[in-house]
């Protein structure tokens, strides 16, 4: 894939659709999961050829515990294996890693693969890859609220300093850009509590094409439509 020009820095992915994947084939839903897990390491290599800067995925939201728990210890262990056999590669290719969300809630085993993968690719300055794990951005929003909150207790001069910038970097994505294009597959066109604060200027990108089927040539169409858009941010 070559670069596109003027393309989003930021992507942002609501990967949807691998049970309806696995059901249409006769398939048992982990196995919808697993191909899934396998077109992130080939959407990530096409976004980087591409020129975008951050990969933020959506990998398993905050609602994601009310499913069956063998579904949720089944994803738990395919971004356990994700994070072992990539992280090698990852490293090679220069990749930034991230995490948006709450990871005390995870197994031990979990967090550490987690851990390891950050610290070894903790001085990289390629593409970042984000993952938002046991994410919600309303917990996000009210966890940043607290924080200033707090910090208000002892300094009085936080609430007349209080701007869009200082409320930003309180929020777990400081210091990335914000996102260009939000893209979901499989046909659903809801945001599902996802990056609310940070995609609100961006532009959205809904496909029919269930995840596991998602490749870097839906990427480029993606890419495309973003680039026929023309983004006011409410001038004219």
């Amino acid at each position: 894939m070559a670069k596109i020009e003027d393309g989003p820095k930021h992507i942002a992915i609501i990967m949807d659709g691998n049970g309806r994947w696995a059901k249409e084939r006769g398939l048992i839903r982990s196995m919808g999961h697993e191909r899934g897990g396998n077109q992130v390491r080939e959407i990530l290599k096409a976004a980087h050829d591409m020129g975008i800067k951050q990969l933020t995925l959506y990998a398993f939201s905050s609602e994601n515990w009310k499913r069956p728990t063998a579904e949720v210890h089944f994803l738990h262990d395919l971004l356990v294996r994700f994070l072992k056999s990539e992280t090698a590669q990852l490293n090679k290719d220069n990749v930034q890693f991230k995490t948006v969300g709450d990871l005390t809630r995870f197994p031990g085993r979990v967090q550490k693969a987690i851990k390891h993968s950050k610290e070894v690719l903790g001085e990289n300055t390629g593409i970042v890859l984000c993952l938002a794990l046991n994410y919600g951005s309303r917990a996000e929003i009210v966890n940043a609220t607290r924080q200033l909150m707090e910090k208000a207790i002892d300094d009085n001069s936080i609430c007349e300093s209080l701007s869009e910038d200082l409320f930003e970097s309180h929020l777990e994505t400081a210091g990335m850009d914000e996102v260009d294009l939000l893209i979901r597959t499989a046909g659903e066109q809801r945001i599902s509590n996802f990056l609310l604060w940070q995609i609100s200027y961006s532009e959205f990108y809904f496909t029919d094409v269930y995840w596991p089927d998602f490749t870097p040539t839906h990427l480029e169409e993606a890419l495309n439509e973003y680039k026929r858009r023309h983004r006011r941010f409410g001038g004219l």
